[in-house]
């Protein structure tokens, strides 16, 4: 078979246009049979890359530059490392665009205010929502030595217990739409805390791999660079963009503000919306060292404080994030992250066992804040239950928890089958463990609680629904 080698912008099309199709594909299909879309996406990219049909028949559909397999379409990599190739550095261009209008549409989604009015069970639901899993992530990594974990990979192990701690508010919101359940005082805690669990998550996210990437630097770097790779640099670096960033942000919002009163629903917000966004990402990459989804996902919280402009803008860049850059992004975690070859018995055992711990830990630790705050046990379970699921932000974690920058520090690309087992495993259980638990629940409020006046969960709402529409096809 003779490849079409790619490195054109028309050769660069095609590959696009046949990624596009098998994603949105599989993603039709595991929506109909109710499991995230994302998923289907990465099945996509795992069937027309080289991590099954190359590695084990031989050829595939999209692959490398290899000796192992024949690939239909060759993505030809840098020359020297150094030379741009539109076959391997355009893929990951659109999964970077892809990954960062992602994180800014979560943030966009955000509602500060109806966060504010679900007072601090739903923020200590969330801590703990965090907290457990990701203590008992660790653990589970420390007598896994021998397939790169263990104490002497505290880093690794790190990552693992942070890909653990997030929550997906979609899967959710749309299981306690359906039972009637999400205006109630326990469903808005619930939909509150899952948000605000992503927020912690972020943050924690951004603090391990600035610190990891400072234990992978280079030590005789000087300056300014080798002041950012001292763990020291990297925490007062850390504190400093959010201090930088939340600073500017006053003014940002006050600017869409003005901009949303003078041209309301105009094309011009939108556009200078995601200037906003690209400038966060690469303002906490190159300057601070954070994460750059990180950067794009406070700029999306910035502008969701101009509420009209901020719904707005997420309708016009969901249109471009779910027609092209996101299933981009996720097909290429199947396409490039993703191997099978190096699999074995421990890390399929250490898998189950990570995404047992995941599920175990959000009933705990979320059940528990509950319990405190006088719900009953059952109501106590909801909680937990109702933040087991998991969707993109766990994918876009391990994506980061993976990246070659990190070095001997990024987690191995075998492990991105914990996540994806995660997800389904967690969309699967959820909606069926909620239905189960509300069918013979009548109480749904503390003792001698009321009803949430729906004034309190009108925001929080709102936020759940749009984050809930990333799901439709």
């Amino acid at each position: 078979m003779i490849p079409f080698a790619i490195d054109s912008g028309l050769g660069f099309a095609i590959v696009l246009a046949v990624i596009l199709f098998f994603t949105k594909f599989f993603g039709l299909l595991f929506r109909h049979y109710g499991l995230p879309q994302v998923l289907g996406y990465i099945v996509a990219g795992i069937l027309v890359g080289p991590a099954i049909f190359g590695e084990f028949c031989g050829f595939c559909l999209i692959g490398f530059e290899s000796d192992a397999y024949t690939p239909l379409f060759l993505l030809k990599g840098t020359v020297d490392g150094e030379a741009f190739s539109i076959g391997t550095d355009g893929l990951e261009i659109f999964s970077k665009i892809g990954v960062l209008f992602l994180m800014f549409s979560t943030g966009l989604e955000t509602d500060i205010k109806a966060l504010r009015q679900t007072g601090l069970a739903a923020t200590l639901m969330a801590c703990a929502g965090v907290a457990v899993p990701m203590v008992l992530g660790v653990l589970i990594c420390l007598p896994f030595g021998d397939i790169g974990l263990g104490p002497q990979n505290i880093y690794r192990c790190i990552f693992v217990g942070a890909i653990l701690t997030a929550t997906s508010v979609a899967i959710t919101v749309s299981v306690l739409k359906e039972l009637g359940k999400i205006s109630t005082k326990l469903g808005t805690t619930i939909v509150s805390a899952a948000i605000i669990d992503d927020i912690i998550g972020i943050i924690v996210l951004s603090v391990v791999s600035g610190i990891a990437k400072s234990g992978a630097a280079d030590a005789t770097v000087g300056g300014f660079e080798g002041f950012k790779a001292t763990p020291y640099g990297t925490i007062i670096m850390i504190v400093a963009f959010f201090a930088v960033a939340l600073g500017l942000g006053f003014g940002v919002s006050k600017l869409f503000r003005w901009m949303e009163r003078r041209w309301p629903n105009t094309h011009r917000l939108p556009v200078f919306s995601i200037v906003v966004c690209f400038f966060y990402a690469w303002l906490a990459e190159e300057i601070f060292g954070v994460a750059d989804i990180t950067g794009a996902f406070l700029a999306g919280i910035i502008l969701s404080t101009a509420h009209r402009s901020s719904i707005y803008t997420d309708k016009k860049v969901d249109v471009n994030t779910y027609t092209m850059f996101a299933p981009v992004f996720f097909a290429n975690i199947g396409i490039s992250n993703i191997t099978f070859a190096g699999m074995n018995g421990q890390i399929i055992l250490f898998a189950f066992l990570a995404v047992l711990m995941g599920l175990i830990g959000k009933v705990i630790g979320c059940g528990a804040v509950a319990k405190a705050f006088k719900y009953n046990l059952k109501e106590s379970t909801i909680a937990g239950v109702g933040m087991m699921a998991r969707g993109e932000v766990a994918l876009i974690v391990t994506a980061t928890a993976t990246s070659s920058e990190l070095g001997a520090n990024a987690l191995p690309g075998e492990f991105m089958i914990m996540t994806v087992l995660l997800i389904l495993v967690s969309s699967i259980l959820t909606p069926i463990l909620l239905k189960l638990l509300y069918k013979e629940h009548k109480p749904d409020l503390p003792e001698g609680g009321e009803k949430a006046p729906e004034e309190s969960v009108t925001g929080t709402e709102v936020a759940a629904e749009q984050a809930a529409t990333a799901n439709n096809g």
